[in-house]
Formats: structure tokens, sequence, C-alpha cells
């Protein structure tokens, strides 16, 4: 299988050629390889625009991709995409783009509101274009079938979430730690609340079932990511580990979903975590105030 990639702007793109295109890499993953980037970047977000040149010169350099000038072209040549901008404010032009019935692989977040995401949406659904996204963490070890078959009742997922000058809030680091929640919570959260301070946000959401589920995103660079997850079998406790590696097990599901066109999230949960993002941001505005995810 083909595989082009757009944005040539984060680690995971280097991280993600190495399994796909290196047969002599412990967790490579055969029949299916890069072959074609296009490098974009983003002249709005400093970690997209310092980094482009670097990544484009190993993927081109070290694992033989050809580059192309725009998008259209290399969706010709390819059978599938992964769309990783790392600036989610273009992933809806991008996607236009690449709209062609083609799977596409959008790395998180979605997109940085939900107006973007329902028209990204709803452009997928007009074009029959199959998409999936998500963080690595979902499939983490640790992390993965943490519950098995047990119905949960609570969550709290934590992890780093630092806020920087020149990206939306929680949707740089704090899509990690609300991907965890919402693979144990699932879809139907329909209010949130952000109690903010200094060093943390703690992001209180209320299920239309009656259950509640909390993210809390350390406003640190790095630290452990995990879960507390009560279940009715009990509690249990999840940090994520690193072996396998995290990119690997999240790419074993995007390659099933290229070959199946069916993507293993709902789009109407990722389509929720983008909601439950927006609205702890509001919250945040409104000083803890509470925020309908139905206004969204």
């Amino acid at each position: 299988m083909k595989i082009g990639m757009v944005g040539l702007d984060t680690s995971h793109c280097p991280a993600f050629a190495g399994i796909l295109n290196n047969e002599k890499q412990e967790f490579h993953l055969p029949g299916h390889r890069v072959v074609a980037a296009y490098p974009g970047g983003s002249d709005l977000f400093s970690l997209s625009r310092n980094r482009v040149r670097g990544f484009t010169d190993t993927l081109r350099d070290e694992y033989g991709v050809a580059m192309y000038p725009g998008i259209p072209d290399l969706v010709r040549d390819v059978d599938a995409i992964l769309l990783e901008s790392v600036d989610g404010r273009q992933h809806l032009e991008q996607f236009r783009q690449m709209a062609v019935g083609k799977p596409v692989f959008i790395d998180k977040p979605l997109a940085t509101n939900t107006r973007d995401a329902r028209e990204l949406i709803r452009v997928a659904r007009e074009t029959k274009t199959p998409v999936m996204s998500s963080s690595s963490l979902r499939y983490s070890a640790g992390i993965s079938g943490l519950t098995a078959e047990e119905q949960v009742s609570s969550c709290e997922a934590f992890g780093p979430a630092a806020i920087l000058e020149d990206y939306p809030g929680l949707f740089w680091y704090g899509i990690h730690s609300a991907e965890v929640l919402f693979s144990f919570m699932g879809q139907g959260c329909k209010s949130v609340r952000c109690i903010c301070r200094p060093d943390v946000d703690v992001v209180v959401g209320e299920w239309s079932d009656g259950r509640t589920g909390v993210m809390r995103g350390v406003h640190l660079e790095k630290g452990d990511f995990g879960c507390v997850v009560h279940t009715s079998a009990g509690t249990r406790c999840g940090l994520v580990q690193p072996t396998p590696p995290g990119y690997y097990c999240l790419l074993r599901k995007v390659v099933e979903f290229f070959k199946t066109g069916v993507s293993p999230i709902d789009v109407q949960e990722t389509f929720g975590i983008m909601a439950f993002l927006e609205a702890a941001d509001k919250s945040k505005e409104r000083d803890g105030a509470s925020v309908q995810l139905e206004s969204l």
C-alpha cells in the first residue's frame, strides 16, 4: 500500500515513516510504505514553522520519500493519506483537498473547534472519504484493554497539558488525556466545567446517563499519562508503558483502517472529544461555569 503524508512538522512523521519504511526496525509493519509527502507547515504556530524543514530533510534523505509541491498531486499517486500537520487549524482546509474517497488518518486533534470538526465530517460523508482520528494514547500499552468488557462507572484521565501562547487552549496536549477519558467513557458527555489553577486544569464532564468523567491536565511539558477507572468489577489503574511503542500500537489500527475503510472509532465520539475540549476552554473563560455541549 502506497501512503502519502501531509504536513512534515511533527516528530510523528519520522516515527511513522520508520515503522512503515524501515524493514530492520524491531516494530516494523510490512506491506505499507510512505512514498510521498507534502511538507506544508503553519506560519501561525512556532512549533510548526521551526520544524518543518528538518523533518522534510529526514523523510527525503533517510526514508526515500518523494516530496510534492501540492496536496492534490500527492493524493492521485497514493492509496491512503496520513494528515500529520501539527497545527489542527489547518486540517479542514487540507482535508478538502484530499477528500476523494481514499482513507485519511487525521492525527490529533481532528480540528481545534466544533465548527471545523462538523464541516470536516460533512465533507467526509459527502465525498464518501473514510476518516479516522486518534491520539496514540488510546491504544498505548498500559491503557488499551485495561477494563476488558467491564462496565465503566467513572474515569479520571491525567497527563501533561502545557498551554501555549500560539495554539488553542487544551487542544495542544490536553487532547491526549481527553482521548484516554473517552476511550473508557464513550459518547454522551452533555456538560463540562473547568477548574483552572496555575499548575493544572481539572475538567469535569457529566454524561447523559449520570456518569462523571474527569480530565486532569497538568501544565507541564513532560510527565506520565494514565488513568483511574472505576468499573463494575473494581477499580483499575493504568500508566502508559513504553513497550511496545505507542506509535506502533496506533499504526496497527491505522493500517487496518486503510485496508477496510472502517474506523475503529465512531466519528461521533471523535466529535464529542472536540466539543469536550472546546467547552473546557469556554468554561475557563467563564470562571468555571458549566457549558452545555448541546450549545456547540
